[in-house]
């Protein structure tokens, strides 16, 4: 059989769309958004850094982990300069007023929404993180830091920008939600409700079945 070579997915979306992001503290930035193809594929590689991050999840106040949650924020900003020195001047075109780009919103991210936050408390942190006796629980340590409550706040107020971020790129470079995925349902047993499966026997030996695969052998399962 021959080898079938695989196309690639040429960028599409819409041709414009009306881009909208919060800036912590300071104020919300908009403007119409007409991407072009570079711009499109920026924005899939920017959505995707951004939904397998710790950086646009929820960070509850009993659960997570600060310095985790730091790290993460620092090496998506890294990411996205390379994203932005990949593409090049295509991502960042001269625009008319009242439009923005991919470059627009990526660099506004960097410089007024993580920048910010990592200037003041990756150093703070650090120096809290330094006094830890030995032995000690990290995890512990940090929730007894008397400005974890504080850095939590940044955090959350930072995720809300990504997570806006995190949709406009979704519809600039028209793939599905990513980042509200469905939670996956527990298996049932077998015989139970709505399976149609009977319940397997009770007793008797189990027996291993096995498949011949190539030159090798596979275990596939267990049958009584």
């Amino acid at each position: 059989m021959g080898h079938r070579e695989r196309r690639r997915r040429r960028p599409s979306g819409p041709s414009q769309i009306t881009a909208k992001l919060t800036i912590p503290f300071v104020g919300e930035i908009s403007g119409m958004w007409e991407p072009a193809d570079a711009e499109r594929s920026a924005a899939w590689e920017l959505y995707l850094e951004l939904v397998t991050r710790v950086s646009v999840e929820e960070l509850d106040p009993d659960e997570g982990f600060l310095r985790e949650a730091l790290s993460s924020l620092y090496t998506f900003f890294n990411t996205t300069r390379e994203i932005l020195r990949r593409y090049g001047p295509d991502v960042a075109p001269p625009l008319a007023p009242g439009h923005v780009s991919f470059g627009v919103l990526a660099v506004t991210v960097l410089n007024r929404v993580l920048r910010p936050v990592l200037a003041q408390w990756h150093p703070r942190l650090t120096a809290y993180e330094s006094q830890r006796p030995a032995g000690r629980d990290p995890v512990a340590h940090e929730r007894e830091w008397e400005h974890s409550d504080a850095l939590r706040r940044e955090i959350a107020a930072v995720r809300e920008t990504l997570v806006s971020l995190a949709r406009t790129l979704q519809e600039v470079a028209n793939v599905s939600d990513l980042i509200d995925l469905p939670s996956p349902r527990a298996p049932r047993a077998p015989g139970s409700p709505g399976t149609g499966h009977p319940p397997p026997p009770v007793g008797g030996p189990l027996t291993v079945r096995r498949v011949e695969h190539g030159r090798g052998r596979r275990l596939i399962g267990l049958a009584a």
